[in-house]
C-alpha cells in the first residue's frame, strides 16, 4: 500500500480516530527545561486507539518490541531529569503508525512485523491511514518542530537526541546483537563521533556504529527532517532492550549516559556548562 501524503490527506479525514477521552499523541515533559538538548522518543508508547480494536492483536503482542521500544521511555525520563532537558515522546504504538518513517514509506503501516501478522494494517483504506497521519504523526512532529522553532527564534543553540532501543537478537533475520549501545547517524556525524569516543574511552563500552541499523534519507524521518534538514546537530542512540528492562537498569543507564551526552553535544554546540546560552 502507498500511504497518502500527510498534508494532502488532511481534508479527507473528517471522522476522528482518537476519542475525546484518549490522550493526544505527543507527550511533552519538562517543557521549560533549560538544556539545549531535546530528547525525543518516536516509539515510546504502545497505546492503540480504541477505534482500531488493538489492530486485531492479543494484548501480549503489544508488550513486545514490535509495538514499542522497550525500556526507552524510562531512560529518557532519567536523562531529562539529569540534563534538565525537554522530552517529547509518542504515546501510540509504532504499529498504528511508525513516527520515524515518512507516511508514504512502505514500513509506515506494517501488515506484519517480526513474523507477526497485524490484521488491522492489512488492506488499510486511504482514509483510515489518513486519520492516523493527521491525529498521531502530524501532532507529534509538530511538537518537535515547535520546540526547535522557539529555540531558533530566541537565537538559542539546540541539539536533537533521538532515543530508541533494540532487541538482543533478530528472530527473523537471525544473528546476535552484542552491542550494549549503538550510535546512529547519516550525514551529520559531529555529535555521534564525539559520543562514540566517550562511550568507548570512558564507559568502556562496545559501541555499535550504525549497527544494527543506520539512519538514511529513505527509511528514517526524525533525525533527517528535524535534525539534518534544519541544520540542527543530531544523533540517534539505540540501547539494547535486555539492559534497560527494569527501572533500576534505566536509572543506571541514565546516570552513565547523561554526562557523556552533555559533553559531546556541548562540544559541538561550542558551549560550556555555565554558558548562559544553554537556558
Amino acid at each position: 500500500m502507498t500511504a497518502p501524503d500527510p498534508v494532502a490527506s488532511a481534508p479527507s479525514a473528517p471522522i476522528r480516530l482518537l476519542a475525546p477521552d484518549e490522550p493526544p499523541a505527543a507527550a511533552v515533559e519538562r517543557a521549560d527545561g533549560a538544556s539545549p538538548l531535546l530528547l525525543i522518543a518516536d516509539h515510546a508508547g504502545n497505546r492503540v486507539p480504541r477505534a482500531l480494536g488493538q489492530l486485531g492483536l492479543p494484548p501480549a503482542e503489544l508488550l513486545r518490541h514490535i509495538a514499542i521500544d522497550i525500556g526507552i521511555l524510562g531512560v529518557c525520563r532519567e536523562l531529562s531529569a539529569r540534563l534538565d532537558a525537554t522530552l517529547i515522546h509518542q504515546r501510540y504504538s509504532r504499529l498504528v503508525i511508525d513516527c520515524n518513517r515518512h507516511p508514504q514509506h512502505e514500513s509506515a503501516f506494517l501488515p506484519s512485523s517480526d513474523g507477526t501478522r497485524v490484521p488491522g494494517n492489512e488492506r488499510l483504506a486511504f482514509d483510515d491511514a489518513a486519520r492516523r497521519i493527521v491525529e498521531i504523526f502530524m501532532p507529534y512532529h509538530a511538537a518537535i518542530g515547535s520546540w526547535l522553532d522557539r529555540r531558533r527564534e530566541l537565537a538559542r543553540p539546540a541539539a536533537l537526541i533521538a532515543m530508541h532501543s533494540f532487541t538482543p537478537h533478530h528472530s527473523v533475520l537471525g544473528g546476535e546483537r552484542p552491542w550494549p549501545i549503538a550510535v546512529l547517524f547519516n550525514r551529520d556525524d559531529a555529535i555521534p563521533r564525539r559520543l562514540i569516543d566517550l562511550l568507548r574511552r570512558e564507559a568502556g563500552l562496545d559501541v555499535g556504529v550504525n549497527e544494527p541499523y543506520r539512519v538514511d534519507d529513505e527509511s528514517d524521518f526524525s533525525v533527517v527532517v528535524h535534525g539534518e534538514a534544519r541544520g540542527v546537530p543530531s544523533v540517534e542512540i539505540e540501547i539494547r532492550q535486555d539492559l534497560i528492562a527494569t527501572p533500576e537498569d534505566q536509572r543506571r543507564w541514565g546516570e552513565m549516559l547523561a554526562p557523556l551526552l552533555r559533553r559531546a553535544a556541548f562540544d559541538v554546540l561550542g558551549l560550556s556548562p555555565t554558558d548562559p546560552r544553554t537556558s
